[in-house]
């Protein structure tokens, strides 16, 4: 199922590829498609786990009880659809604030940041957005991202990012984020992260579970009569079903909306350079920036790297990937695609396209 779906995202045309629609129409076509996956997967994660009660639990319901269970599970869709909507609604509320405290980010003044703010300011007028709040992270990994909605977002960036770049880079890295803003994409990434939490943490209460009862055992079972006999290896027999079903369940679940996160999340990278090299006027600063990036990487201390890595990946400017936990990744990208584009294509296409513009 799941590759399927990442089958058919990946067979769509790059975004700059597609001569004969207009990008702000694809755009919205691709929020759509996008969105409408998003709210689609909670759905589909609780009435399969509302079938496998049915096929599974009821029965085992019986074993256990030694008596005959007339019906069957049923959930709502009306309240199954004010969980879910409600759920994605506050993930859109209060994510980016989670987000921005989760990486050491602090909102600055212009006071502090005048020629930053300055900046933002600036090229949010240029974008047609609401300038941003504007927030600074101290860490040595030179990154940015942006959180929030467009009447109303956040733009991160990194002490190490403005020690990096020129004026010109980190103005062109502001663009990228601003176009992110524009396009609602912070907002859809954010709100995309939720059921891959939520699977993640029902995936590892299930094991923890397993393993608890694997150790109980390991330390001898408990002695009676038949009867307690037997109602001893119902609970563990109920137990391990029940934990081995919710843990099969979640893990796919995990896998479908990370794949579905992550292949959703470069499409948005080609955009987002396109329009700051217009934001701009100059893809070659983008590009620079990016190049610049990319070779300071490998630099950062591993503490750093792991107070960003997370769920918020995908928002960043340039990729982490592996680079965090080397051979011990959670997200492998020999299963899973990278969060971004390749850094050196990127960089050839703002190249191609400052030739074009030049």
């Amino acid at each position: 199922m799941w590759p399927s779906i990442a089958a058919a995202l990946r067979s769509v045309p790059p975004f700059d590829r597609l001569a004969r629609v207009d990008q702000q129409q694809w755009l919205r076509i691709r929020i759509a498609v996008a969105t409408g996956l998003v709210i689609a997967l909670p759905f589909a994660f609780a009435y399969t786990f509302v079938f496998l009660i049915n096929t599974i639990g009821l029965p085992l319901l019986e074993w256990a009880s030694e008596r005959p269970y007339t019906g069957e599970f049923y959930v709502d869709p009306v309240v199954l659809a004010v969980v879910v909507l409600g759920g994605l609604a506050v993930q859109y509320r209060y994510g980016p604030r989670t987000v921005v405290r989760s990486v050491g980010g602090r909102r600055v003044s212009a006071d502090e940041y005048p020629e930053l703010h300055a900046a933002v300011t600036r090229l949010a007028a240029q974008t047609d957005v609401p300038k941003p709040d504007v927030a600074v992270a101290r860490t040595d990994l030179p990154n940015a991202f942006a959180v929030g909605r467009r009447e109303s977002g956040t733009v991160v960036v990194t002490t190490a990012l403005l020690e990096t770049l020129d004026d010109d880079e980190r103005d062109a890295v502001l663009a990228h984020e601003l176009a992110h803003l524009k396009n609602r994409d912070a907002s859809l990434m954010t709100v995309a992260w939720v059921l891959p939490t939520v699977t993640y943490y029902l995936a590892a209460l299930a094991f923890y579970v397993l393993y608890g009862l694997f150790k109980l055992l390991s330390f001898g079972g408990g002695s009676g009569g038949d009867r307690d006999g037997r109602a001893l290896a119902v609970g563990i027999v109920v137990i391990t079903v029940s934990a081995l079903v919710t843990l099969t369940v979640s893990a796919m679940f995990w896998c479908g909306s990370v794949l579905i996160h992550r292949v959703l999340s470069r499409y948005r990278e080609y955009a987002a350079d396109r329009a700051a090299a217009e934001i701009t006027g100059s893809p070659a600063a983008l590009a620079s920036a990016l190049d610049a990036l990319d070779e300071s990487m490998p630099e950062v201390p591993d503490r750093d790297l792991r107070e960003f890595d997370g769920g918020a990946e995908a928002l960043y400017v340039a990729p982490l990937e592996s680079r965090a936990f080397g051979d011990k990744e959670l997200v492998s990208t020999d299963v899973f695609p990278e969060t971004h584009p390749p850094t050196r294509e990127r960089i050839e296409r703002l190249r191609e396209l400052a030739g074009e513009t030049a």
